[in-house]
């Protein structure tokens, strides 16, 4: 993956990915939850970039399915990879860094000792 700032809807797939493999809608869900509801991902948006991410080697479809009995088989599910975990660790670290400059600035408010603002 070329350096910089990643594409927020990948960022936002690959930080869902970290509590464990999920499907597509499930995925968007997820984003959406993440976000506050700040983030929405349309299907041709996930859809797209759960290919870039595939491709990258961010992510994996997972050959196991559940039970087809509670799922519905042509559901595809997904997880991170190792190199994915990386990248997305990376790319948390690299907004960390944005939001303490942000903070020092005074564009943020500082934390207390407890966190808060």
């Amino acid at each position: 993956m070329a350096e910089g700032a990643m594409q927020p809807a990948a960022f936002h797939i690959l930080l869902a990915l970290v509590d464990g493999e999920a499907h597509g809608y499930a995925l968007m869900g997820a984003v959406e939850e993440l976000s506050g509801g700040a983030v929405t991902v349309g299907p041709g948006t996930l859809y797209t970039t759960i290919k870039r991410l595939l491709t990258d080697g961010l992510i994996e479809e997972v050959e196991e399915r559940p039970d087809p009995s509670l799922d519905d088989r042509r559901r595809r599910y997904y997880q991170l990879t190792a190199a994915g975990h990386v990248a997305v660790s990376a790319e948390s670290a690299r907004l960390a860094r944005l939001v303490s400059q942000a903070r020092r600035r005074g564009i943020l408010p500082r934390l207390s000792p407890e966190g808060l603002a």
